[in-house]
């Protein structure tokens, strides 16, 4: 690990644990070893350290490239294994880069919305996600639901509040051979609502 990430590791794991007081169920099923793609509801900026900190090794994110535009976050984002992508349409290159990743046996962290949720709820996925796992898919895609997140950092809020968090580990989501040859933007917003009804699916209550 970059001692950055290191640190921040750490110590996430350790705020989490305490101060939102973490339940994570069918924490079994977490994919420690070996590449994979975990795709996961967004609800908080809380919501990437809440997933790192669960695994024993690095992760890395793809993040919203407008996120990468101010120079502290263009600076700092990648000390964190953020990369940039247009979640609307990826370009060849952001995919190559996510590939040789996966092919050197690391795991990316995919927020398939998009971006934060307003409400707290589960919503429709980005029709980039579709092409992505289309491109990967001899790769796991673990789904995990996250809830509790938005009611301790809600999107306009810069407040925190410490109540309890819950994440849910599904088993990897099976997809047919005509679902990821499926072409068009139709064939993508196919694939992306398979991913949010499999992460919808997990409990949030042990």
């Amino acid at each position: 690990m970059h001692p950055v990430y290191f640190i921040g590791h750490s110590l996430a794991r350790s705020i989490y644990e305490t101060l939102f007081r973490l339940r994570i169920i069918h924490y079994e099923k977490l994919i420690q070893d070996g590449p994979c793609i975990i795709v996961a509801n967004h609800q908080s900026f809380l919501d990437p350290p809440l997933i790192g900190q669960m695994y024993e090794t690095t992760v890395h994110f793809l993040a919203r490239k407008t996120l990468f535009d101010p120079p502290f976050m263009k600076q700092a984002l990648p000390l964190c294994n953020a990369l940039p992508i247009d979640q609307t349409k990826p370009n060849p290159g952001s995919i190559l880069g996510v590939m040789r990743l996966l092919r050197g046996g690391g795991r990316i962290v995919i927020f398939p919305e998009g971006s934060r949720c307003a409400d707290g709820e589960i919503h429709d996925a980005m029709p980039g996600i579709g092409l992505i796992i289309s491109k990967l898919a001899s790769v796991p895609v673990q789904p995990i639901r996250i809830h509790g997140a938005f009611d301790c950092l809600p999107i306009h809020s810069k407040t925190i509040k410490f109540r309890p968090i819950t994440v849910s580990i599904g088993d990897p989501i099976s997809f047919t051979h005509d679902e990821l040859l499926a072409k068009g933007r139709e064939g993508q917003l196919a694939i992306g609502h398979k991913i949010m009804e499999a992460i919808r699916a997990l409990p949030t209550e042990v």
